[in-house]
This record gives structure tokens, sequence and C-alpha cells, in this order.
């Protein structure tokens, strides 16, 4: 036996049923989350400076450090409880894209090591890297051609 319903009563249903939304507190998580990650960003980056880096290499070394740290995170199990808490907050800067590469490849590391770690390793960062690569070549070609 099906049931009819419309599309208004079913809108209704889901309304009841949905949790609701926390998006006050939500925001204020990522913002303070993303705005923590980011002041790590910049005392590492002072910190590089102090230790006589250039502004350039000190840049890399922070990019590097960030990566490292969210990589060690993933793997220690922190990440993903802190992206829980904060939201969106830790997912935006370069951290969050070493957790999106982190993570299949230990999720699928039982799998072996090129089938399961190595395959699996750009399930989720891969498209955002063809992105990037093929945004910034159009970008390039309308630049260069106005």
């Amino acid at each position: 036996m099906s049931m009819k319903m419309t599309k208004k009563e079913y809108g209704e249903l889901v309304k009841q049923k949905s949790p609701k939304s926390r998006l006050a507190r939500n925001m204020a998580r990522a913002a303070v989350s993303g705005g923590l990650i980011c002041c790590v960003g910049q005392g590492t980056f002072l910190a590089y400076r102090s230790f006589g880096l250039d502004e350039d290499s000190a840049k890399l070394a922070v990019s590097m450090t960030l990566i490292f740290l969210g990589a060690l995170l993933t793997g220690l199990h922190v990440y993903d409880k802190l992206a829980k808490f904060c939201g969106a907050g830790t997912l935006v800067p370069i951290t969050g894209f070493a957790n999106s590469v982190a993570a299949p490849a230990i999720e699928f590391r039982s799998e072996g090591m090129v089938t399961g770690m190595a395959a699996k390793m750009f399930v989720i960062a891969g498209p955002v890297i063809v992105f990037g690569i093929t945004a910034s070549v159009i970008f390039g070609v309308i630049y260069y051609v106005f």
C-alpha cells in the first residue's frame, strides 16, 4: 500500500522531522576555528622569520608545517573530532586539504599500498586539484589574451 502525499505535505513533514539549524553557532565555531588555524600559521611564519628564513622560504615552511600538522592530526584521529566540533573552519585552510588527502589514504590502507592507499589518496582532493589547475590555465589564457 503506497501513501500519496502532496509536495506541501511532504515539505511540512521534512520540516517537522529535520533537526533545528544552529546556523549562528555553527558560523561562530567555523570563524573561530578557521581564525585559530590562521593564527597558528601566522605564529609559525613569525617563528621561521625569527630563525633567519627569508620571507619566501618562511611562507613555504609554514605551508609544509601546516600540511604536516593536518596529516599528523588526521593520522592520530584528532582532526576528525576537531572538524566535527568546529565545522567548516577546519575544512577551508590548508590543513583541511591535508586532511582530505590523508584520511582516504588511512581508511584504505588495509587494501594495500597501491590499490588501497595510493589509489584512494586523491579521491577527495583529486577533483580539487584538477579544478584548481584547470581554472588557473583558463585564467592565465584570459589574462594573456587581454
